[in-house]
């Protein structure tokens, strides 16, 4: 019978314990950043702050994070970044790149901790099922994109497996459109470090948020790519055309072979 790879043997019991048991208290940290610190310097400080922590999270949770640039140019400058949706840890592998205000479900709001922690870092909630609230988060993105603040959107409006793409929303693109900013289409694949899918980070059906979170503290390594796919002009083009075009974008990515072999060396820069 043949020998499982080091990386798919369970972690040791106290070594998940000693895990979880830091990560949370990072978490804690951050939260008394958010609250004692942040309301006390400025926009630059706050995005080098949550990149730090950011890779700090991921580094604990023994996660690499690597980056597959389509394109020369760095980010657009006014920007608003969309992504396929996995996992709540999908936030903290984008911040690691480039700090973003998220725009998420309004649910996200009443979490404990994680909550008032996304609260803190300027997150944009939304009720998706009130049309009217659509238009409200639209026009304070639109707001939010003029004062120079890269949004980050998950169109799917939910998690999947990873392993495809379900249908975008378009509504939300409407606010890059109304800002003749640019469309970043990025690709977020979760992968063993022989190469191969992992569902491990997938926070899909009747999982919790501690579940999740306890699953993932299991595994020994996991690497986070992301595909940066050539950006979208928004200027004179309609929503659903936008949304088509980065759905198209993010599948191709999803679909290829390329691995995304290197850190990230761009993450801080801004075109």
């Amino acid at each position: 019978m043949t020998a499982r790879p080091r990386y798919h043997r369970p972690t040791p019991l106290p070594a998940r314990l000693t895990r979880f048991a830091r990560t949370v208290a990072h978490i804690a940290g951050g939260l008394a950043t958010t609250v004692f610190v942040f309301p006390w310097i400025g926009p630059p400080r706050k995005q080098a702050l949550i990149r730090r922590w950011s890779r700090q999270l991921l580094q604990m949770l023994g996660i690499e994070t690597r980056v597959h640039w389509k394109h020369e140019a760095g980010l657009p400058g006014i920007v608003l970044i969309v992504a396929n949706h996995i996992s709540w840890l999908d936030i903290f592998v984008l911040n690691a790149m480039q700090p973003a205000r998220f725009i998420a479900k309004a649910e996200l709001k009443r979490w404990p901790v994680v909550g008032r922690l996304s609260t803190n870092v300027g997150t944009l909630y939304i009720e998706r099922e009130r049309r009217r609230d659509t238009h409200t988060v639209n026009r304070h993105t639109v707001e939010a994109l003029a004062r120079g603040d890269v949004v980050a959107v998950f169109p799917e409006g939910t998690t999947s497996d990873g392993t495809g793409l379900l249908k975008f929303h378009s509504s939300l693109f409407q606010s890059i459109v109304e800002a003749q900013g640019h469309v970043q289409p990025v690709a977020i694949r979760y992968r063993t470090p022989a190469d191969e899918h992992s569902a491990a980070p997938a926070f899909v059906g009747g999982l919790t948020i501690i579940g999740s979170f306890w699953r993932l503290t299991g595994e020994r390594s996991l690497v986070a790519e992301l595909h940066l796919m050539p950006p979208l002009s928004a200027k004179e083009r309609h929503r659903r055309d936008l949304s088509s075009a980065a759905a198209g974008a993010i599948q191709t990515a999803l679909e290829s072979p390329v691995r995304a072999t290197a850190p990230d060396t761009r993450g801080d820069r801004r075109a």
